[in-house]
Protein backbone atom coordinates (compact mmCIF):
# COMPACT_ATOMS: atom_id res chain seq x y z
CA UNK A 1 0.00 0.00 0.00
CA UNK A 2 1.36 3.71 -0.59
CA UNK A 3 2.18 6.03 2.26
CA UNK A 4 -1.56 7.97 2.64
CA UNK A 5 -0.70 11.83 2.93
CA UNK A 6 -3.27 13.78 4.19
CA UNK A 7 -2.34 17.90 3.40
CA UNK A 8 -4.36 20.36 5.32
CA UNK A 9 -4.48 23.67 3.84
CA UNK A 10 -5.31 24.53 0.13
CA UNK A 11 -2.53 27.31 -0.31
CA UNK A 12 1.27 27.58 -2.29
CA UNK A 13 3.00 25.54 0.14
CA UNK A 14 -0.20 22.92 0.63
CA UNK A 15 -0.60 22.52 -3.46
CA UNK A 16 2.94 22.22 -3.74
CA UNK A 17 3.23 19.56 -1.50
CA UNK A 18 0.47 17.32 -2.29
CA UNK A 19 2.00 18.00 -6.13
CA UNK A 20 5.25 16.69 -5.24
CA UNK A 21 4.00 13.56 -2.26
CA UNK A 22 2.14 12.69 -5.42
CA UNK A 23 5.52 12.37 -7.89
CA UNK A 24 6.70 10.62 -5.01
CA UNK A 25 4.18 7.90 -4.94
CA UNK A 26 2.38 8.33 -2.22
CA UNK A 27 -1.61 8.57 -2.13
CA UNK A 28 -2.43 12.38 -1.25
CA UNK A 29 -5.96 13.96 -0.04
CA UNK A 30 -5.21 18.06 0.67
CA UNK A 31 -8.05 19.29 3.02
CA UNK A 32 -9.19 23.04 2.09
CA UNK A 33 -12.12 24.90 4.06
CA UNK A 34 -12.68 27.03 0.99
CA UNK A 35 -14.65 26.67 -1.88
CA UNK A 36 -11.46 26.55 -3.77
CA UNK A 37 -7.93 26.52 -3.35
CA UNK A 38 -5.84 29.32 -3.83
CA UNK A 39 -7.78 31.90 -2.08
CA UNK A 40 -4.99 33.97 -0.84
CA UNK A 41 -2.02 33.58 -3.61
CA UNK A 42 -5.16 34.39 -6.34
CA UNK A 43 -4.92 37.98 -4.89
CA UNK A 44 -0.81 38.00 -4.31
CA UNK A 45 1.42 40.80 -5.92
CA UNK A 46 -2.01 42.96 -6.06
CA UNK A 47 -3.60 40.21 -8.62
CA UNK A 48 -0.26 39.88 -10.66
CA UNK A 49 1.51 37.18 -9.01
CA UNK A 50 4.86 38.13 -7.71
CA UNK A 51 5.90 34.32 -7.52
CA UNK A 52 9.82 34.91 -6.63
CA UNK A 53 12.64 36.92 -7.03
CA UNK A 54 16.20 36.49 -9.37
CA UNK A 55 18.59 37.85 -6.80
CA UNK A 56 21.40 35.45 -5.38
CA UNK A 57 21.46 33.12 -2.87
CA UNK A 58 22.88 34.79 -0.22
CA UNK A 59 21.00 37.77 -0.66
CA UNK A 60 17.77 35.30 -0.55
CA UNK A 61 18.57 34.39 2.47
CA UNK A 62 19.23 38.23 3.88
CA UNK A 63 15.33 38.75 2.70
CA UNK A 64 13.85 36.94 5.66
CA UNK A 65 14.67 38.37 9.00
CA UNK A 66 15.39 36.45 11.78
CA UNK A 67 15.25 33.14 10.03
CA UNK A 68 16.74 33.01 6.58
CA UNK A 69 19.23 30.37 7.32
CA UNK A 70 16.47 27.43 8.49
CA UNK A 71 15.31 27.59 4.42
CA UNK A 72 19.14 26.91 3.25
CA UNK A 73 18.24 23.29 2.38
CA UNK A 74 15.04 23.66 1.26
CA UNK A 75 16.15 26.78 -1.23
CA UNK A 76 18.96 24.20 -2.47
CA UNK A 77 16.40 21.67 -2.94
CA UNK A 78 13.97 24.01 -4.90
CA UNK A 79 15.44 27.00 -5.88
CA UNK A 80 14.23 30.21 -7.47
CA UNK A 81 15.00 28.43 -10.36
CA UNK A 82 13.86 25.67 -9.95
CA UNK A 83 10.26 27.10 -9.47
CA UNK A 84 10.44 29.18 -12.56
CA UNK A 85 11.27 25.72 -14.55
CA UNK A 86 8.61 24.05 -13.21
CA UNK A 87 5.93 26.45 -14.25
CA UNK A 88 7.62 26.82 -17.41
CA UNK A 89 7.54 22.83 -17.97
CA UNK A 90 3.53 22.88 -17.71
CA UNK A 91 3.02 25.87 -20.06
CA UNK A 92 2.94 29.40 -17.54
CA UNK A 93 5.64 31.77 -18.81
CA UNK A 94 7.08 34.22 -16.65
CA UNK A 95 9.16 37.92 -16.90
CA UNK A 96 11.54 39.35 -14.05
CA UNK A 97 10.89 43.02 -13.80
CA UNK A 98 12.06 46.19 -11.49
CA UNK A 99 13.97 44.94 -8.32
CA UNK A 100 14.41 41.09 -9.59
CA UNK A 101 10.59 40.18 -8.95
CA UNK A 102 9.56 37.41 -11.24
CA UNK A 103 5.37 37.66 -12.41
CA UNK A 104 3.93 35.70 -14.67
CA UNK A 105 3.84 37.04 -18.48
CA UNK A 106 -0.12 37.45 -18.23
CA UNK A 107 0.21 39.40 -14.88
CA UNK A 108 -2.43 36.87 -13.73
CA UNK A 109 -1.67 35.17 -9.99
CA UNK A 110 -4.95 33.63 -10.84
CA UNK A 111 -2.65 31.61 -13.52
CA UNK A 112 -0.72 30.36 -10.79
CA UNK A 113 -3.66 29.13 -8.98
CA UNK A 114 -5.38 27.33 -12.07
CA UNK A 115 -1.82 25.85 -13.31
CA UNK A 116 -1.32 24.14 -9.77
CA UNK A 117 -5.22 23.20 -9.13
CA UNK A 118 -4.94 21.52 -13.08
CA UNK A 119 -1.39 19.87 -11.86
CA UNK A 120 -3.34 18.40 -8.60
CA UNK A 121 -5.67 16.98 -10.93
CA UNK A 122 -3.38 15.59 -12.74
CA UNK A 123 -1.35 13.62 -10.61
CA UNK A 124 -5.24 12.22 -8.94
CA UNK A 125 -4.35 14.15 -5.72
CA UNK A 126 -7.73 13.76 -3.95
CA UNK A 127 -8.96 17.35 -3.09
CA UNK A 128 -11.70 17.76 -0.63
CA UNK A 129 -13.21 21.60 -0.20
CA UNK A 130 -15.34 23.46 1.95
CA UNK A 131 -14.17 20.78 4.68
CA UNK A 132 -12.82 22.05 8.09
CA UNK A 133 -10.20 19.91 10.28
CA UNK A 134 -11.26 20.12 13.46
CA UNK A 135 -7.51 18.32 15.09
CA UNK A 136 -5.18 15.24 14.59
CA UNK A 137 -4.98 12.12 16.34
CA UNK A 138 -1.66 11.46 17.78
CA UNK A 139 -0.90 8.24 19.39
CA UNK A 140 2.45 7.42 21.12
CA UNK A 141 4.45 10.66 19.62
CA UNK A 142 3.46 9.64 15.66
CA UNK A 143 0.35 11.19 13.97
CA UNK A 144 -2.11 8.79 12.63
CA UNK A 145 -5.28 10.92 11.70
CA UNK A 146 -7.11 13.94 10.42
CA UNK A 147 -9.94 14.52 12.06
CA UNK A 148 -12.43 16.04 9.23
CA UNK A 149 -15.92 16.46 9.50
CA UNK A 150 -17.19 13.82 12.16
CA UNK A 151 -14.74 11.31 10.90
CA UNK A 152 -10.66 9.75 11.11
CA UNK A 153 -9.00 9.93 7.49
CA UNK A 154 -6.43 7.88 8.45
CA UNK A 155 -2.26 9.05 7.65
CA UNK A 156 1.17 7.91 7.69
CA UNK A 157 2.12 11.85 7.47
CA UNK A 158 0.31 15.14 7.70
CA UNK A 159 1.49 18.17 6.20
CA UNK A 160 0.15 21.37 7.88
CA UNK A 161 -0.24 24.00 5.44
CA UNK A 162 -2.74 26.34 6.89
CA UNK A 163 -0.80 29.74 6.25
CA UNK A 164 -1.14 32.32 9.18
CA UNK A 165 -3.38 35.28 10.51
CA UNK A 166 -3.21 37.39 7.58
CA UNK A 167 -5.99 38.29 5.47
CA UNK A 168 -8.88 36.03 7.32
CA UNK A 169 -11.07 36.41 4.30
CA UNK A 170 -8.92 34.17 2.53
CA UNK A 171 -9.28 31.74 5.41
CA UNK A 172 -6.57 32.09 7.37
CA UNK A 173 -7.28 32.06 10.96
CA UNK A 174 -4.79 30.44 12.83
CA UNK A 175 -6.00 26.47 13.13
CA UNK A 176 -2.75 25.29 11.75
CA UNK A 177 -0.70 27.31 15.05
CA UNK A 178 -3.38 25.27 17.47
CA UNK A 179 -2.80 22.15 16.27
CA UNK A 180 0.97 22.62 16.27
CA UNK A 181 0.41 23.42 20.01
CA UNK A 182 -1.55 20.79 20.84
CA UNK A 183 1.32 18.43 19.54
CA UNK A 184 3.72 19.81 22.19
CA UNK A 185 5.07 22.49 19.67
CA UNK A 186 6.75 26.28 20.65
CA UNK A 187 4.78 29.02 19.35
CA UNK A 188 6.72 32.34 18.68
CA UNK A 189 4.61 34.67 19.38
CA UNK A 190 2.39 35.96 16.11
CA UNK A 191 2.82 39.66 14.82
CA UNK A 192 1.71 41.27 11.48
CA UNK A 193 5.09 41.37 8.45
CA UNK A 194 4.53 42.96 5.32
CA UNK A 195 2.02 45.84 7.33
CA UNK A 196 1.19 49.20 6.99
CA UNK A 197 2.46 51.78 9.92
CA UNK A 198 0.69 54.18 11.94
CA UNK A 199 2.22 57.42 12.82
CA UNK A 200 1.64 59.71 15.55
CA UNK A 201 1.62 63.06 13.57
CA UNK A 202 -1.36 64.68 12.61
CA UNK A 203 -0.33 66.35 9.55
CA UNK A 204 0.04 62.76 7.30
CA UNK A 205 -3.83 62.80 7.10
CA UNK A 206 -3.31 66.29 4.99
CA UNK A 207 -0.57 64.18 2.72
CA UNK A 208 -3.56 60.78 2.36
CA UNK A 209 -3.28 59.44 -1.01
CA UNK A 210 -0.12 61.41 -1.98
CA UNK A 211 2.37 58.41 -3.27
CA UNK A 212 6.10 59.33 -3.45
CA UNK A 213 9.07 57.57 -5.78
CA UNK A 214 13.12 57.84 -5.29
CA UNK A 215 13.06 58.35 -1.64
CA UNK A 216 14.96 56.72 0.98
CA UNK A 217 13.45 55.94 4.23
CA UNK A 218 15.37 55.13 7.50
CA UNK A 219 14.81 53.83 10.56
CA UNK A 220 15.40 54.18 14.11
CA UNK A 221 15.46 52.94 17.48
CA UNK A 222 14.55 55.17 20.81
CA UNK A 223 19.08 55.23 21.36
CA UNK A 224 19.57 56.11 17.88
CA UNK A 225 20.25 53.09 16.49
CA UNK A 226 19.20 51.97 12.70
CA UNK A 227 16.69 49.83 12.50
CA UNK A 228 16.56 49.23 8.39
CA UNK A 229 16.67 51.31 5.54
CA UNK A 230 15.24 51.54 2.49
CA UNK A 231 15.44 53.03 -1.50
CA UNK A 232 12.10 53.24 -3.47
CA UNK A 233 8.15 54.10 -3.19
CA UNK A 234 6.37 55.12 -0.38
CA UNK A 235 2.56 56.45 -0.06
CA UNK A 236 0.93 58.48 2.92
CA UNK A 237 -2.23 57.08 4.31
CA UNK A 238 -4.61 58.81 6.19
CA UNK A 239 -3.00 57.04 9.06
CA UNK A 240 0.35 56.79 8.26
CA UNK A 241 2.28 55.36 5.69
CA UNK A 242 2.56 52.57 3.40
CA UNK A 243 3.84 51.29 -0.32
CA UNK A 244 6.37 49.15 -1.19
CA UNK A 245 9.23 50.05 0.89
CA UNK A 246 7.51 50.60 4.10
CA UNK A 247 6.36 47.46 3.66
CA UNK A 248 9.37 45.70 3.45
CA UNK A 249 10.93 47.72 6.74
CA UNK A 250 7.34 46.75 8.54
CA UNK A 251 8.79 43.43 10.18
CA UNK A 252 11.72 44.94 12.01
CA UNK A 253 9.98 47.71 12.91
CA UNK A 254 7.50 45.48 14.14
CA UNK A 255 9.39 43.52 15.87
CA UNK A 256 10.72 46.25 17.61
CA UNK A 257 7.55 47.76 18.50
CA UNK A 258 6.43 44.49 19.71
CA UNK A 259 9.20 43.62 22.17
CA UNK A 260 7.36 46.62 24.00
CA UNK A 261 9.21 49.60 22.71
CA UNK A 262 6.93 52.67 22.45
CA UNK A 263 8.32 54.57 19.27
CA UNK A 264 10.55 54.23 16.15
CA UNK A 265 11.49 57.64 15.00
CA UNK A 266 10.83 57.34 10.64
CA UNK A 267 13.21 59.50 8.43
CA UNK A 268 12.24 60.07 5.24
CA UNK A 269 14.94 61.43 2.42
CA UNK A 270 12.62 63.29 -0.45
CA UNK A 271 16.08 64.56 -2.63
CA UNK A 272 18.43 61.33 -1.63
CA UNK A 273 20.13 61.91 -4.97
CA UNK A 274 21.32 65.33 -3.66
CA UNK A 275 23.53 65.95 -1.10
CA UNK A 276 22.42 68.82 1.41
CA UNK A 277 24.55 71.28 -0.38
CA UNK A 278 23.49 70.76 -3.52
CA UNK A 279 19.92 70.62 -2.41
CA UNK A 280 20.54 74.25 -1.20
CA UNK A 281 21.95 75.57 -4.17
CA UNK A 282 18.68 74.12 -6.29
CA UNK A 283 16.46 75.79 -3.53
CA UNK A 284 18.58 78.75 -3.71
CA UNK A 285 18.00 78.81 -7.83
CA UNK A 286 14.25 78.38 -6.94
CA UNK A 287 14.08 81.18 -4.79
CA UNK A 288 15.82 83.35 -6.73
CA UNK A 289 13.94 82.59 -9.89
CA UNK A 290 10.73 83.33 -7.80
CA UNK A 291 11.91 86.44 -5.61
CA UNK A 292 9.28 87.84 -5.95
CA UNK A 293 6.35 85.66 -5.56
CA UNK A 294 5.35 83.98 -2.06
CA UNK A 295 7.03 80.65 -0.66
CA UNK A 296 4.28 79.22 -0.93
CA UNK A 297 3.57 79.30 -4.39
CA UNK A 298 7.19 78.77 -5.08
CA UNK A 299 8.39 74.97 -4.59
CA UNK A 300 5.76 73.21 -7.38
CA UNK A 301 8.72 72.23 -9.24
CA UNK A 302 10.46 70.95 -6.13
CA UNK A 303 7.70 69.02 -4.73
CA UNK A 304 4.44 67.46 -4.73
CA UNK A 305 1.83 70.25 -4.30
CA UNK A 306 0.68 68.49 -1.04
CA UNK A 307 4.01 68.44 0.15
CA UNK A 308 4.75 72.13 0.39
CA UNK A 309 2.55 73.63 2.95
CA UNK A 310 3.68 70.87 5.15
CA UNK A 311 7.53 71.22 4.66
CA UNK A 312 6.62 74.79 4.97
CA UNK A 313 5.27 74.34 8.26
CA UNK A 314 7.44 72.06 9.60
CA UNK A 315 10.57 74.47 9.29
CA UNK A 316 8.64 77.44 10.91
CA UNK A 317 8.33 79.91 7.91
CA UNK A 318 5.35 82.06 6.96
CA UNK A 319 4.41 80.77 3.69
CA UNK A 320 3.43 84.04 2.70
CA UNK A 321 6.55 85.49 2.65
CA UNK A 322 8.52 86.62 -0.51
CA UNK A 323 10.97 84.09 -1.60
CA UNK A 324 13.23 87.25 -1.35
CA UNK A 325 12.88 87.47 2.20
CA UNK A 326 13.83 83.94 2.81
CA UNK A 327 17.70 83.45 5.06
CA UNK A 328 20.36 81.05 4.68
CA UNK A 329 19.12 79.77 7.93
CA UNK A 330 15.40 79.43 6.84
CA UNK A 331 16.89 77.46 3.87
CA UNK A 332 18.56 75.28 6.61
CA UNK A 333 15.46 74.72 8.06
CA UNK A 334 14.15 73.57 4.73
CA UNK A 335 16.93 71.58 3.77
CA UNK A 336 16.71 69.68 6.86
CA UNK A 337 12.84 68.84 6.35
CA UNK A 338 13.57 67.40 2.83
CA UNK A 339 16.17 65.72 3.30
CA UNK A 340 14.98 64.45 7.34
CA UNK A 341 10.93 64.32 6.97
CA UNK A 342 10.42 63.22 10.39
CA UNK A 343 7.72 60.70 11.84
CA UNK A 344 6.87 58.68 14.87
CA UNK A 345 5.81 55.24 14.64
CA UNK A 346 3.50 54.05 16.69
CA UNK A 347 2.72 51.06 15.92
CA UNK A 348 1.55 48.72 12.56
CA UNK A 349 -1.66 48.20 11.68
CA UNK A 350 -3.53 44.65 12.53
CA UNK A 351 -2.51 41.58 11.44
CA UNK A 352 -5.91 40.92 9.40
CA UNK A 353 -4.31 43.63 7.15
CA UNK A 354 -0.79 42.29 6.55
CA UNK A 355 0.53 40.58 3.22
CA UNK A 356 2.53 38.42 5.60
CA UNK A 357 2.18 36.89 9.37
CA UNK A 358 5.51 36.80 11.10
CA UNK A 359 6.11 34.34 13.90
CA UNK A 360 4.20 30.78 14.23
CA UNK A 361 5.74 27.38 14.99
CA UNK A 362 9.46 27.40 16.15
CA UNK A 363 11.61 26.54 13.30
CA UNK A 364 14.11 24.72 16.11
CA UNK A 365 11.02 21.79 16.71
CA UNK A 366 11.80 21.10 12.62
CA UNK A 367 13.66 19.38 10.65
CA UNK A 368 15.29 22.11 8.03
CA UNK A 369 16.08 19.36 5.40
CA UNK A 370 12.65 17.47 5.42
CA UNK A 371 9.94 20.18 7.03
CA UNK A 372 9.57 17.30 9.67
CA UNK A 373 8.44 17.74 13.48
CA UNK A 374 11.34 17.08 15.63
CA UNK A 375 8.55 16.02 18.09
CA UNK A 376 5.61 14.12 16.20
CA UNK A 377 6.84 11.56 13.98
CA UNK A 378 5.38 12.05 10.64
CA UNK A 379 3.88 15.40 11.00
CA UNK A 380 5.41 18.12 8.58
CA UNK A 381 4.99 22.28 8.01
CA UNK A 382 5.30 24.01 5.09
CA UNK A 383 4.64 27.81 4.23
CA UNK A 384 3.52 30.56 6.53
CA UNK A 385 2.67 28.54 9.53
CA UNK A 386 6.49 28.25 10.29
CA UNK A 387 8.35 31.17 12.07
CA UNK A 388 9.08 32.76 8.21
CA UNK A 389 8.74 35.83 7.16
CA UNK A 390 10.12 37.51 4.34
CA UNK A 391 10.63 40.72 2.87
CA UNK A 392 7.96 42.34 -0.03
CA UNK A 393 9.20 40.97 -3.80
CA UNK A 394 8.45 37.61 -4.01
CA UNK A 395 10.14 35.95 -0.61
CA UNK A 396 7.23 34.50 1.03
CA UNK A 397 5.66 32.24 -1.80
CA UNK A 398 9.32 31.06 -2.45
CA UNK A 399 9.08 30.13 0.77
CA UNK A 400 6.18 28.74 0.91
CA UNK A 401 6.95 26.48 -2.28
CA UNK A 402 10.12 25.07 -1.06
CA UNK A 403 9.02 24.30 1.90
CA UNK A 404 5.85 22.87 0.53
CA UNK A 405 7.91 21.23 -1.76
CA UNK A 406 10.54 19.76 0.72
CA UNK A 407 7.44 18.52 2.95
CA UNK A 408 5.79 16.54 0.10
CA UNK A 409 8.86 14.76 -0.92
CA UNK A 410 10.04 13.41 2.47
CA UNK A 411 6.32 13.26 3.59
CA UNK A 412 6.29 10.52 0.86
CA UNK A 413 9.04 8.48 2.32
CA UNK A 414 7.63 7.58 5.32
CA UNK A 415 6.27 4.27 5.95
Amino acid sequence: MPTQIVVIGGGPAGMMAAINARANGARVIIIEKNARVGKKLGITGKGRGNITSMVERDQFIASYPGNGRFLYSVLNEFSNYDLIEFFAAKGLKTKVERGSRVFPVSDRALDVVNLLYKEMLAQNVEIRLGQEVKGLLIEENRVKAVICSGQEIGADAVIIATGGLSYPATGSSGDGYRWAQAAGHRLIAVRPSLVPLICQEQWVKELQGLSLKNVQASAFKEDGTLINREFGEMIFTHFGVSGPIILSMSSDIGKYLYEGKKKVRLLIDLKPALSSEKLDERLQRDLLKNSRKNLKNSLGELLPKKLIPIIISLSGIDGERDCNTISREERKKMITALKELSMRVVDTRPVAEAIVTAGGVDVKEVNPRTMESKLVQGLFFAGEVLDIDGYTGGFNLQAAFSTGYAAGKYAAGKA
